[in-house]
């Protein structure tokens, strides 16, 4: 159900923060038509530290009436409180989505045995398909392989999202990538980790180049290096151009360029210094994006 090309989507803001769901509809409209395989909605990307409750709900429940069954909306539902996270991913449920994705807890650093807890008592309170979300550089958090190959146990746990390094994406294919699907939460070795075994990306440069994205998620799935490698040539500038600064800071200037959404972002997140504009410019039209 859950693979290939997974936008982790922005969420549209005005200038002066509020969520704008006019946007929003054009932003899904760009997806389906461009071939994105899945949408996850108040991710990293979407902002989701900075949404209250109220209005995380509201945003999946948005994204949801306006795929309207097309395709699966994954809602990103982790917290470092285990009690938040539950009430998030019981919301997303009703809320209609088709999986939830839960970040490791941060901040708070809990051991492996805490952060099996944790994931466990999620998945034993909410029935929805559940995808853990490991990214140790975002969280000083880091979910070793042989706690997911634990969690991979949990028949409600039905994959993982590692951002961290492709010989990590590689020992979880080689463990447990038979009990839960392993995509690549980096845009920059993704094709590698696609073509070592891993299901899909949940991508940041997708908001930018879905088409080529989903084009090489296709081929790497295949397993045609040649033309997975071609197209990832093309897209290797916009993968490191999306990272000049925070993300979703440069992404975000990025979609705003392509007349999709407002310029807005919530503080402490900054508008995309202007230094850094002509980089990010060069590499969507590198990508073909512009």
């Amino acid at each position: 159900m859950f693979r290939g090309s997974m936008v982790a989507i922005v969420s549209p803001m005005q200038s002066d923060g509020a969520l704008d769901y006019e946007a929003l509809a054009q932003l899904v409209g760009f997806h389906i038509e461009n071939g994105t395989d899945a949408i996850v909605a108040v991710g990293t990307t979407g902002e989701s530290a900075t949404l209250d409750f109220d209005e995380h709900t509201e945003f999946v429940r948005r994204t949801v009436g306006l795929v309207a069954k097309r395709v699966p909306v994954i809602a990103g539902t982790g917290a470092n409180s285990t009690s938040e996270a539950v009430y998030m991913t019981r919301q997303a449920q009703e809320a209609g989505a088709d999986a939830c994705l839960l970040v490791t807890p941060y901040y708070n650093k809990p051991t492996q045995e805490g952060l099996y807890q944790h994931y466990k008592l999620i998945a034993d309170s909410v029935a929805i398909p559940q995808i853990l979300y490991n990214v140790p550089a975002r969280t000083a958090c880091d979910l070793l392989p042989e706690t997911v190959e634990r969690l991979a146990g949990i028949p409600n746990i039905v994959g993982i999202k590692e951002a961290s390094t492709l010989e990590r994406l590689q020992e979880l294919v080689r463990r447990c990538g038979d009990r839960l699907a392993v995509f690549s939460g980096d845009d920059g070795i993704a094709a590698a980790a696609m073509l070592s075994g891993a299901k899909g990306v949940i991508s940041v440069t997708a908001n930018v180049a879905p088409r080529a994205m989903r084009e090489l998620s296709d081929a790497a799935l295949a397993g045609d290096h040649a033309r997975a490698d071609a197209i990832d040539g093309r897209l290797a500038g916009l993968h490191k151009a999306l990272f000049l600064e925070s993300n979703p800071i440069p992404v975000k200037w990025a979609v705003n360029q392509l007349g999709l959404i407002p310029p807005g972002i919530r503080l402490p997140l900054t508008p995309l210094s202007k230094s850094f504009q002509p980089a990010v410019r060069a590499a969507m039209q590198q990508a073909g994006a512009i």
